[in-house]
């Protein structure tokens, strides 16, 4: 039995590219109920009929489902949508910087107001736990998407201050960019090399942290088990610069368009408004509150005499301090062989199909495999 064996959990934004693969992990390990809200109608419908085909494929799972259209700014349906909960798994939001740039209000209320929604929902209905996805652009934020995020996160740890008697946890998960999502460059350098090029790098000294969508997904679970309350767990993840990700792709997919790689353009159009050369996980002064465990980093609260005496025991601890902020170095950045093999081995470069939970279980039985 895992932590989540015959437990009915709710995934917000569950049509969305990490909601959809949370939903399908949480599959394996026999929760009674999955529930899934999002505000895209035709995607929410399609979910509901996988979950469905899951079912007709696999005749013994008795997981039961609901998936309804929903929108975390409204707060009675949160409510409703969180009676009999015992986990919330908070993955819906405003993602894109330039449009949360260019509609900050609306930012507000999805990434800020909707977690207060998501809170209240919570402790109304006595929920076991709350985990919140958050994102590297909440570390000294340059943008109001990242700013909003960063809101989020203290609104959650601050939760543990309301509990009054409730068992519920609530805690947050920061990554950074999930290679292959809708929003990650993976598709914008696809169609650009398709259509002969240039591809357009931004600013060739550019290096992010990545996480492939299965690893991503199961780091947010792997959090909710070890969660204790108010902590910010900060993925492991491998550093990559840019311009060799556009590498790898253009020797991978050229030929595959009738294009020559040697002679595909690559243009450097300048850094965006905002955007940071290097990316950070972890602040210089997170540091000074944070604990290294096996596959993550815990960033404890700091205002821990707010809330109950709570034990910060893991039992995958391996440092109980850490002196150096984590921020995405060129000097860690993985070569582009090493690149290349990653990029093989989790099938980022492979022709687009359709997300559905039947196409996620396939990729990850031949990784497993």
């Amino acid at each position: 039995m895992s932590f989540f064996t015959n437990k009915t959990i709710l995934v917000t934004g569950g049509c969305g590219t990490v909601g959809r693969e949370i939903v399908r992990q949480l599959l394996e390990h026999s929760p009674r109920e999955i529930r899934a809200v999002d505000t895209n109608e035709s995607e929410i419908f399609f979910l509901e009929q996988e979950l469905l085909q899951y079912r007709r494929d696999n005749p013994d799972s008795r997981v039961a489902s609901l998936c309804q259209i929903g929108d975390i700014r409204d707060a009675d349906k949160l409510n409703m949508m969180c009676s009999g909960v015992d986990i919330v798994l908070h993955t819906a939001a405003l993602k894109h910087v330039i449009l949360c740039e260019r509609a900050p209000f609306d930012a507000v209320q999805t990434n800020i107001l909707g977690v207060k929604n998501v809170i209240q929902a919570a402790l109304a209905n006595d929920v076991e736990r709350v985990i919140f996805t958050s994102s590297d652009k909440a570390v000294n934020p340059t943008n109001v998407m990242g700013t909003t995020k960063l809101m989020g996160e203290r609104l959650i740890t601050a939760a543990n201050s309301l509990k009054m008697n409730r068992r519920t946890i609530f805690s947050s998960t920061r990554f950074g960019n999930v290679l292959g999502s809708r929003g990650s460059v993976i598709p914008i350098f696809a169609r650009q090399i398709e259509n002969g090029g240039p591809v357009t790098l931004t600013d060739h000294r550019m290096t992010r942290f990545i996480m492939t969508l299965e690893e991503s997904c199961r780091l947010v679970l792997s959090a909710a088990e070890k969660a204790k309350g108010g902590e910010v767990f900060v993925t492991k993840m491998p550093v990559i610069q840019i311009a060799d990700l556009a590498r790898v792709m253009i020797d991978e997919l050229a030929p595959q368009h009738g294009f020559d790689a040697a002679k595909m353009p690559v243009t450097e159009i300048g850094s965006k408004p905002g955007e940071k050369l290097y990316e950070e996980l972890m602040s210089d002064e997170e540091t000074r509150r944070t604990v290294e465990l096996t596959e993550m980093f815990a960033v404890l609260p700091a205002f821990r005499s707010v809330y109950e005496d709570i034990a910060y025991d893991y039992p995958d601890l391996v440092n109980a301090t850490v002196t150096d902020p984590y921020i995405s170095s060129p000097a860690n950045a993985m070569s582009v062989d090493d690149l290349r093999e990653f990029c093989s081995q989790h099938e980022l470069l492979s022709p687009y199909q359709r997300n559905t939970i039947s196409v996620m279980a396939a990729r990850a039985a031949r990784r497993a495999a």
